[in-house]
């Protein structure tokens, strides 16, 4: 660790148990001051245990590597190896690899894993009996059956060996006089043993984690030094920051580490946090055992005044104070059994471990020696079972505060970059999930929330990573950009700052890229992102979307040439031969001009799909706009216009809250708002799925929360169980759907009751009757409708077709009589198909 903060690579604040040891906060090993915090040391050192202490570390996940490397010089190569750690066939898993073996389509597998729920304890007999489209086609596909069958008998067998996320063993000697090693495809070595084997036989195990949030905060704090020039301390920021604790309140935590699921943030409305000790509640609380008793809701009721806070005994009070009456940590019944029946701490601890067993065999001397104890200070034997009742009840849902207490100061100081330094906190945040397509979606759907202004990808201005442009936003980084490594960025920069400007044109490029870095598809990913588009606006002043379509599809028509060009030139300077052509003409500027071959404008969905491929998300638009109007007339709404009905719906009005204070929290406002009863509304909505959350209700049966995104944002619909089973088919990420339902009003967030889910396909079918295409000559004629011809046999339907020519030299139009015989499917790829043929202008739909 001092190797570590010497070097500049970020160490977390601590975790488990060893937070509360004060000899790990003086050497710097941890940076909770336990004294501040009341934390035991006890919990971690206990002299009636005798199993050895153990402190996990976490580094920043970037570089981690160098640590490991450290220790391996410092004690020895052959001292020092990673753990072995086995993959397993889980239930998806096994359906894939043995329809793999048994040569079934991918499609075909899909389908079948695709029915498997999400579950940590998923097996393929639980997927069966929870899951009746599973049983329905195992019972009659035979191919179904059979991969099921198989599966089944080979699930929970190791499939391959990797190297543990965390482990490292550390011998006084070479390691093979302990453990046998194993050496992976990729010269990786490890032991052979797992880390439970390594421990059994008494080597030492270090676990060196990495943690994104410390890589985060890093890179947050190198970007504010380097465009507002400010050294700031992470470790000196105030811990009672108004801005910090009004993010928290308003649940606005994405990107904030163990606060950003929805579970929490709506936790995190209700609760109204204002101190860093309710965050350290909060963070013991959010989970499935104090959730499930009521605990959460008790908290949460005391907290605001609703609830009046009572203690059973006066003793109790300060150490329960800080969770109004609730035992929410392991370390305050330790405190208890000290305070009332004089348990010296190591003797507390042992309580603690024996509670959490629920063995009453087990707990019958420590309750005896309890009130034995508390009998001799003076507490009434009848109070003094209540309280010991108290404790055995809560100890099962207690949690470490000292590990709720550090990851909880790790969460402010995340919080505190947001809600002071929301652009630079953005630019870190995106570059951490710069290769996760579904959390990079979300974080930047929550930029647009909060008006930060995010740039697209620009060769010519993004760096490596997200970058803040002081004054204009965010710059979208090229490592988001798929298809481009490492290595062809940074060919890239180094580009750039070769030639002291921008890059004047994809000609120019390939004449100094490294070809051997920068290759077909490297160019096919920069233009599809749009990374070029600069490059158009400095040659031909496009401007309209319509223009960036097409200077798009000339540049992937000339990547062939493009790469051709580069490579002449760089042949002809390494031999040194002049251009045997002279010069290329210059613009005024005095930069190269290359012409570039012509070609048919991008259509929007196939700008969009592009997009979608090389940067995971829709940049320049949203597939949904195409059915802006069908929408429209079918009365469908926006997210736009649930957010107005939020607002009207939202407003509160504050009344004095009858309970008055608690007397706990002296100078908080216990006032609650008085809410307004919220109206059901029936509505419909069209998107793109673009999250599915499964759940189960507590008989058992199916269901979900999926996300819904239109242009404007995104709203959550609960899918219950019988529309689940009805829908669940559709209910696909990326599926674009029609969803009616209930409308819910509240001021929190969007949500509605889905009550029916139909692909918006199926809403074209309902409302358009007939496809109007338009064409003028020129530049269409015979060779244009030969191709549209084509294009209606291909998707035949029942659509009427109706054509009208406009001839420009004499001024006529002419509307075609189209045989009868020709009637079309009109559906979304027909009509893209139309309109990169004949101009996006050029169709309607009646």
């Amino acid at each position: 660790i001092r190797y570590a903060r010497e070097k500049g690579i970020p160490v977390g604040p601590g975790r488990g148990s060893a937070a509360g040891s004060l000899v790990a906060w003086c050497m710097r090993i941890t940076n909770v001051d336990p004294l501040d915090f009341e934390l035991i040391f006890e919990r971690f050192l206990n002299p009636e245990r005798v199993s050895l202490p153990d402190i996990d570390v976490d580094f920043c996940e970037r570089r981690r590597g160098e640590v490991i490397d450290y220790v391996t010089q410092k004690y020895g190569r052959d001292n020092v190896a990673q753990i072995i750690t086995f993959g397993k066939m889980k239930a998806r898993a096994v359906v894939r690899d043995v329809g793999r073996a048994l040569d079934i389509s991918y499609a075909e597998v899909d389908r079948i894993a695709k029915q498997i729920p999400f579950a940590l304890d998923m097996t393929l007999e639980k997927a069966l009996l929870e899951n009746p489209i599973l049983k329905e086609m195992n019972a009659k596909d035979p191919n179904v059956k059979k991969v099921l069958a198989i599966g089944r008998r080979l699930e929970g067998m190791s499939r391959h060996a990797s190297v543990h996320a965390a482990g490292v063993v550390i011998a006084p000697g070479p390691i093979t006089d302990y453990a046998p090693l194993y050496k992976s495809a990729r010269d990786e070595i490890t032991t052979q043993w797992t880390m439970n084997e390594i421990e059994r036989i008494g080597l030492l195990k270090m676990d060196f984690l990495g943690l994104s949030t410390l890589t985060l905060i890093q890179d947050a704090l190198l970007e504010i030094k380097r465009t507002e020039n400010i050294d700031l301390n992470i470790e000196s920021i105030p811990i009672d920051d108004p801005k910090t604790y009004r993010l928290f309140c308003d649940g606005q935590t994405y990107g904030v580490f163990q606060f950003e699921s929805s579970g929490m943030r709506d936790l995190l409305k209700k609760a109204k946090p204002e101190r860093l000790e309710d965050l350290i509640a909060l963070n013991a609380l959010y989970r499935p055992g104090p959730l499930k008793s009521g605990m959460v809701d008790d908290y949460i009721a005391r907290k605001q005044g609703q609830k009046a806070v009572q203690y059973m005994l006066p003793e109790l009070e300060p150490i329960l104070s800080d969770t109004y009456g609730i035992i929410a940590y392991q370390e305050q019944v330790m405190h208890i059994a000290t305070k009332l029946a004089g348990f010296t701490l190591g003797q507390s601890d042992v309580l603690r471990k024996a509670m959490g067993k629920k063995d009453p065999e087990v707990m019958a001397r420590p309750q005896e020696r309890f009130l034995t104890g508390a009998k001799q200070n003076g507490i009434d034997k009848r109070k003094a079972k209540k309280v010991f009742k108290l404790m055995e009840n809560f100890s099962g849902y207690g949690f470490n505060k000292s590990h709720s207490t550090a990851y909880a100061l790790l969460a402010y100081q995340t919080a505190y970059l947001k809600a002071n330094y929301p652009w630079h906190f953005a630019s870190a945040l995106l570059t951490i999930q710069a290769q996760d397509a579904n959390k990079l979606s979300t974080y930047l759907r929550e930029c647009r929330e909060r008006k930060i202004p995010v740039l697209p990808p620009d060769l010519n201005e993004s760096q490596l990573q997200f970058s803040v442009e002081p004054g204009n936003g965010v710059r979208f980084g090229l490592t988001a950009i798929k298809g481009l490594g490492e290595g062809a960025i940074l060919e890239f920069i180094a580009v750039r700052q070769g030639l002291g400007r921008g890059i004047t044109s994809i000609y120019e490029l390939s004449e100094i890229v490294d070809l051997r870095l920068v290759n077909k598809r490297v160019f096919e990913a920069l233009i599809k992102s749009g990374a070029c588009d600069s490059f158009g606006k400095r040659e031909t002043k496009e401007s309209t979307p319509e223009d960036v379509r097409h200077y798009r599809a000339r540049l992937l028509a000339s990547i062939d040439a493009v790469l051709d060009h580069g490579s002449r030139i760089q042949r002809d300077k390494n031999l040194g031969q002049p251009d045997l052509f002279g010069e290329t003409d210059s613009d005024e500027a005095g930069y190269p001009q290359y012409e570039l071959p012509e070609a048919s404008p991008l259509s929007e969905l196939e700008q969009l799909q592009y997009e979608k491929e090389t940067i995971g998300l829709y940049w320049s638009g949203h597939p949904i706009d195409r059915w802006a109007d069908k929408l429209k007339a079918f009365g469908a709404v926006t997210t736009v216009d649930l957010a107005l009905k939020q607002e009207v719906l939202g407003e509160v009005s504050l009344n004095s809250n009858a309970n008055g204070s608690n007397g706990n929290n002296k100078g908080v406002d216990h006032r609650e708002p008085d809410r307004k009863p919220k109206p059901v509304e029936n509505i419909s909505i069209g998107g793109i799925v673009s999250n599915i959350r499964p759940l189960k209700t507590r008989k058992g049966d199916r269901m979900c929360v999926m996300t819904l995104e239109d242009s404007h944002g995104s709203l959550e619909a609960v899918v219950f169980p019988e529309p689940f089973r009805i829908y669940s088919k559709i209910i696909e990420v990326g599926q674009t759907v029609l969803v009616k339902g209930k409308f819910e009003g509240n001021e929190d967030s969007l949500r509605m009751i889905a009550t029916e889910i139909v692909p918006i396909e199926i809403l074209l079918k309902g409302i358009a009757k007939s496809i109007a295409v338009r064409l003028s000559s020129p530049p269409h004629g015979k060779e244009t409708f030969t191709k549209l011809f084509e294009l209606f046999k291909q998707h035949k339907g029942n659509g009427l077709v109706a054509l009208s020519i406009e001839d420009h030299e004499s001024n006529i139009r002419v509307y075609l009589d189209i045989d009868s015989q020709i009637r079309v499917h009109l559906c979304d790829s027909l009509v893209a198909k139309v309109k990169k043929l004949c101009g996006s202008q050029s169709v309607t739909l009646n």
